[in-house]
């Protein structure tokens, strides 16, 4: 599967009481399907993925596929604290037609994971994997370490694809892609332009007499479910892919050969993400810096200060329907929210 470009790290609505605001998590999905995204993670920490039960993943996993466009990549957050518990929900995933499960080293017995312990873990999931296997690393949620050596030995198994790293440590990103540059290229499958092509774009629909798509499908109130024509494919050589976790340092891991990045602040200002990305890719590094020195002010205080409760708040300011996050989290204050204000009155959405 190529991963290149930028991710949403989507949220996962609530109720006020709680509840999973399934209908928001469609329309939310079907409107970042209409922006540039690559594509979306479902189930990230930006999802709350650990206030969820297994019962409520499945489903939220369900809807998020059903409301996503089918060019679109979707990778699943489906870590869990044991190999079993953890190929459940992957098989979930690959139910729903998601391109690759996104997995976080257990945290329980941190102090039991061993550098073993760890090649074990991730090996025995990509072992039984229905999906290609991303790594998940976010020292800022789980106290397990992931040596950059620890990583460059698991990119030798064939399922394991990529790494999303939310260390924001441009030195690591650097040390990952060069650790990993020996690991043989594969073929995946892409469109004529060099996109990705997803599991869902390659499944056989149901013949009908046209391909009649429902007024509200345009208006994102629904899902895409259309039928279309087979893509046309071709082929390409990938290696292993190094995938940035902050919008901070985003222009600077493209810059040492990371491919893309799973970004929080795409969630509400995809844009504005994408801005930095397609000026890079146009070798214009003075706009790009510019659109990465706007982002960052922003993002280092709504995602990496104020954390999961601005992010939706950013949302709902943006024309998404953010929410309430799952206690213990927090909403921001009122004074908070007027900052939050402040800092996007220039991002664009």
């Amino acid at each position: 599967m190529l991963m290149e470009g930028i991710f949403a790290a989507v949220p996962t609505p609530f109720y006020r009481n709680e509840r999973i605001y399934f209908r928001k998590l469609e329309a939310n999905q079907a409107r970042l399907s209409r922006s540039q995204l690559s594509g979306m993670v479902i189930l990230g920490s930006t999802g709350e993925a650990p206030m969820l039960t297994d019962k409520e993943s499945a489903e939220v996993l369900r809807v998020a596929a059903q409301g996503t466009a089918p060019e679109k990549v979707l990778i699943a957050g489906v870590g869990r604290e044991s190999v079993c518990a953890t190929l459940e929900l992957a098989e979930v995933a690959a139910q729903s037609q998601y391109d690759a499960v996104l997995v976080r080293p257990p945290s329980y017995y941190a102090s039991l994971c061993s550098p073993s312990a760890m090649l074990h873990y991730f090996g025995s999931i990509a072992d039984r994997s229905p999906l290609p296997v991303v790594l998940y690393y976010a020292p800022h949620c789980i106290p397990v370490e992931m040596p950059v050596d620890i990583v460059a030995e698991l990119a030798h198994h064939p399922n394991i694809i990529g790494i999303k790293d939310s260390s924001g440590q441009i030195e690591r990103i650097r040390a990952l892609i060069e650790a990993t540059r020996v690991i043989p290229p594969h073929t995946v499958v892409v469109t004529p332009t060099f996109t990705a092509v997803t599991r869902r774009m390659l499944t056989p629909k149901p013949a009908t007499d046209s391909n009649f798509v429902a007024a509200r499908a345009l208006t994102g109130d629904t899902a895409f479910a259309a039928s279309a024509p087979a893509p046309k494919r071709r082929t390409r050589e990938v290696g292993f892919q190094v995938l940035c976790g902050t919008a901070s340092t985003f222009l600077e891991a493209l810059s040492v050969g990371a491919s893309g990045g799973v970004l929080a602040f795409a969630s509400f200002a995809p844009e504005a993400s994408q801005e930095i990305y397609l000026a890079w890719k146009d070798h214009n590094q003075k706009l790009a810096e510019e659109n990465q020195r706007r982002v960052t002010v922003a993002n280092r205080r709504i995602v990496g200060e104020l954390g999961i409760g601005a992010v939706k708040y950013a949302c709902d300011l943006n024309g998404y329907y953010g929410g309430y996050p799952r206690s213990p989290l927090l909403a921001p204050t009122t004074e908070q929210q007027k900052e939050i204000e402040t800092l996007l009155a220039e991002i664009h959405n």
